[in-house]
């Protein structure tokens, strides 16, 4: 049996009535495979006679190779192979658009992949990459973005430029304006889990367990790469450690390990160190970002512009959708958003979590708080003041958007006062105290994705998806929306993911996976329940499934007499984006407050507190939903006050690659975080109404703690992250 779902009509099976466990906070069903390390990743376990490599890296920044030498390594003892000048090996990661080739033997960046070792051991593979001589020719790179010209006319991206009315001639005819510029970093998606790839040949027959986001886009990529069909891939991501769209893309380890493997005739292994992972892994752009707010005198917003420049290297076609998020945001007639791109010799810019609305969010956000000053308003109250009643940029009508409710809800928790209190104001000892907020938003989507659900004969489920699951409850989630339709505690219900032979998915990425998968698995059992239905002579709305029971008028027959003759129901379900997703617009939504302590002294900052109310659609489950949207809280803590990838403009190499200079948030850092729920389904949305959680909680929290460093100490910082040098001179004496 298969179906495309309609959005048009919810699944029967979840309007209520069923097992009661859809949105519950339920533990992880994968908890204790990871907690007891039976849940394999992708450098663990492998074929016998295994093999390790290590990635040889250009030596510059910019310029051409001249030779390798690798005598001194191959003669080191335990040394199977040293490769180099193999034409499909990589010069930086692929995507579905493909993977730029180690061409001409120009290198793209510092760090590039020229060689790879392949030896017995990890430490002997690691020393003989060290042996390797690369000579190379050194050029002068373009490393500073600061001195290189911005391409207006670049057409790259997925966001075109938008104008709508006549933006400086309402500039000129407002009553108050703010005219303002933000700057944010690098950044690296540090997932926990390295980049890790484990690639062996069965026969003609590519078998690689990787860590990564996509396992079906993964597959066709590495097929294309190694120039063989798809079938003869079969890519293995059971458990991911976490990707923040860093794992999105085939990186060059996958098609090494591949090469090393073929040319061995061994498993191979593969993990990039930290230092090495700066290079081979895209990071989020650094970006320029002007904002423009035209008002009356009431402050109701009459022109928005949000204008930005992002970097990219030579080999990338992804573009920093920067005003993304401020898109829908709020209302004013006369409209400009655009991005422009400036060339770099550095690593890719890609996709990381939320791009756009995650940094785009620091520039709208502050300067809406800038701009809520100037005319003398409450920050809520001029959000509220400029709340749209339908899309602003497309027209379109929400499809749901409790914001407003969000701001409400928000500050009765937080205990927003009716009079934010001025700036450096309030004292405890020595430290400023300061409160700040912030919208929250991230568009929604959904994607096509394929599901199998099998009812056994024992009355038991089988759910199968090549959907991934990175840390963010997929197994949990999918098994609660096959249970709740087919009446089955979550027990009794297997989820099988992570692999390319299973019916294809969106994977797991821009927050659109658990409502893709989800509705594609709620496809499948809508069909499971039309054929118990006609074996119970009742029409599938008829039916109540509860406790492995399928109940209809006075009749219950347990799924396992329904099975009698041995065979399993077997159905296949799809889902993708529907009428409904070009008919509205669509979004996740929520309000973020922070209050921070600021030293007089030492110019150091404590979030003392963060808490988020968030719409989020059905939610699937709540623990889940509120540790993704925590941990986006605590990313953002730290995109707001530390992280900083910094290029050393003399050559091209970041300074701090690793998380000893690279500062990420750690347990110390963050305080109770709070993350709140208000739930309405979205029939809209996706046939299970739910909306995307992964990426929203990062959007809105670093702007809410900007908002309130400027609260306790006076000082506006426009430069992220909020660093005490950029405070102490500005701090009022104690």
């Amino acid at each position: 049996m298969e179906r495309m779902q309609d959005h048009a009509s919810r699944p029967a099976g979840l309007n209520g009535g069923g097992q009661d466990i859809l949105g519950r906070p339920l533990d992880r069903i994968d908890g204790p495979a990871k907690v007891t390390g039976t849940a394999r990743y992708a450098f663990e376990g492998a074929p016998e006679n295994i093999a390790y490599a290590a990635i040889v890296g250009a030596p510059v920044g910019a310029g051409t190779l001249i030779a390798i030498d690798d005598t001194a390594a191959r003669a080191l003892p335990g040394v199977l192979d040293v490769i180099h000048g193999d034409p499909r090996m990589p010069a930086g990661e692929a995507n579905s658009r493909g993977m730029p080739a180690l061409n001409s033997l120009h290198f793209l960046h510092f760090g590039q992949p020229v060689a790879v070792v392949v030896a017995e051991s990890q430490q002997v593979a690691t020393e003989a990459a060290r042996l390797v001589h690369v000579e190379a020719e050194a050029a002068k790179g373009r490393w500073d973005p600061r001195e290189q010209p911005v391409d207006r006319d670049a057409k790259i991206g997925f966001l075109p430029p938008i104008d709508i009315g006549d933006v400086d001639a309402a500039l000129a005819d407002a009553a108050v304006t703010l005219d303002a510029t933000y700057t944010t970093p690098v950044h690296f998606p540090a997932a926990l889990e390295p980049h890790a790839t484990t690639a062996w040949w069965e026969g003609d027959r590519l078998i690689v367990r990787t860590s990564n986001q996509i396992a079906g886009a993964a597959r066709n990529t590495i097929a294309q790469v190694m120039k063989i069909p798809p079938e003869r891939v079969r890519v293995l991501a059971p458990f991911v450690g976490g990707g923040f769209g860093g794992k999105t893309a085939v990186g060059p380890e996958v098609i090494l390990a591949a090469i090393a493997a073929e040319k061995t005739g061994r498993p191979v292994k593969i993990a990039l160190p930290r230092r090495q992972t700066a290079y081979m892994v895209h990071h989020r752009s650094p970006t320029v970002q002007r904002i423009r707010f035209g008002t009356d005198a009431d402050g109701h917003i009459t022109t928005i512009a949000h204008e930005s420049v992002a970097s990219q290297n030579d080999g990338g076609s992804f573009l920093e959708p920067v005003p993304f998020g401020t898109l829908p945001l709020y209302a004013g007639a006369a409209r400009r958003f655009r991005t422009d791109v400036i060339r770099v010799d550095l690593p890719e810019t890609g996709a990381v979590r939320a791009p756009g609305e995650a940094i785009g969010t620091f520039a709208v956000e502050c300067g809406m708080d800038e701009l809520a000053e100037t005319l003398g308003l409450d920050p809520i109250d001029l959000r509220r003041r400029n709340e749209p009643k339908v899309d602003p940029t497309s027209g379109k009508p929400f499809s749901t958007r409790r914001l407003l409710d969000c701001y409400d809800e928000g500050a009765r928790r937080f205990g927003w006062p009716d009079r934010v209190p001025d700036p450096a104001s309030v004292r405890d000892g020595e430290w400023l105290i300061g409160i700040g907020m912030a919208a929250a938003l991230r568009g929604n989507f959904t994607v096509n994705s394929e599901a199998r659900v099998s009812v056994l004969p024992d009355g038991r489920a089988v759910v199968e998806t090549d959907m991934t699951d990175i840390g963010t409850g997929t197994y949990t989630i999918l098994a609660q929306v096959a249970g709740e339709m087919l009446g089955l505690p979550i027990d009794r219900v297997e989820v099988r993911l992570g692999d390319s032979d299973l019916p294809a998915s969106a994977g797991s990425g821009g927050s659109f996976g658990a409502g893709s998968a989800g509705s594609a698995v709620a496809s499948a059992c809508e069909d499971i329940l039309a054929e118990l239905g006609r074996r119970m002579n009742a029409a599938p709305e008829e039916l109540r499934l509860r406790d492995g029971c399928v109940h209809a008028g006075a009749r219950t027959v347990s799924l396992a007499d329904l099975l009698r003759n041995g065979e399993p129901i077997v159905a296949h379900g799809k889902a993708g984006p529907g009428k409904e997703s070009q008919r509205t617009s669509q979004a996740s939504h929520g309000a973020q407050f922070a209050e921070v302590a600021v030293n007089a002294v030492t110019g150091e900052v404590r979030v003392r507190r963060l808490l988020g109310v968030f719409d989020i659609g059905r939610v699937l489950n709540a623990k889940t939903a509120r540790s993704q949207l925590i941990g986006g809280m605590a990313w953002a803590l730290a995109y707001a006050l530390t992280e900083d990838g910094v290029v050393d403009p003399r050559t091209g190499r970041f300074v701090n690659p690793d998380f000893g200079e690279y500062h990420v948030a750690v347990n110390a850092d963050v305080p109770a975080i709070e993350a709140h729920l208000i739930e309405e389904i979205d029939d809209s949305a996706n046939p299970v109404g739910a909306k995307g959680v992964g990426e929203l909680g990062i959007a809105g929290a670093g702007a809410a703690i900007v908002n309130a460093i400027y609260n306790a100490t006076g000082v506006r910082v426009r430069d992220m992250p909020v660093t005490v040098d950029k405070l102490l001179a500005g701090l009022p004496p104690i």
